[in-house]
């Protein structure tokens, strides 16, 4: 049976960018091989069960896993536009910096750190003087072509 819009697949995966590093997979051994494992030390890598078209996943792994079988292996390219878009400067936001160390009680932000926003996104700290703050919100695969390994494990 083809998987239709709709339907419950359970699938494994292996996320890879183009330079072949593995950003993400819910293979337990895959994450131990490529140090995700260590650096996520509270996650559980086991299959992931998604209904197809209810946007769960990026919509380009989305489409792809329409027309697949049980038991099918396949490997998935995804260009931006159907993953994460390209960067924006939309998405990078400017704060003051006296203002924003308040709100991290008295700590001034360092380039390269995080910063997590009310809504829960995570931003990197871009820039910092002794006037602003630039917080780049953009996803961090956001420009990037994704390819993905799946197996289809179970269709419903």
């Amino acid at each position: 049976m083809s998987i239709e819009t709709g339907d419950s697949v359970t699938f494994a995966y292996t996320g890879r960018l183009d330079d072949d590093t593995v950003f993400d997979t819910s293979r337990q051994s895959v994450a131990e091989e490529t140090g995700l494992a260590e650096a996520q030390p509270d996650r559980e890598y086991a299959p992931l069960t998604v209904e197809i078209g209810d946007e769960e996943i990026i919509e380009g792994l989305d489409e792809g896993l329409v027309g697949l079988e049980e038991g099918a292996t396949e490997t998935l390219t995804i260009p931006p536009e159907k993953a994460y878009g390209e960067p924006s400067e939309e998405h990078v936001q400017e704060f003051d910096t006296e203002e924003l160390e308040a709100m991290l009680d008295g700590q001034r932000p360092e380039v390269g750190s995080y910063l997590e926003a009310q809504g829960g996104g995570q931003g990197e700290v871009v820039h910092v003087d002794d006037e602003t703050v630039r917080v780049d919100f953009n996803p961090r695969l956001a420009g990037e072509t994704l390819t993905f390994d799946v197996e289809i494990i179970e269709v419903n």
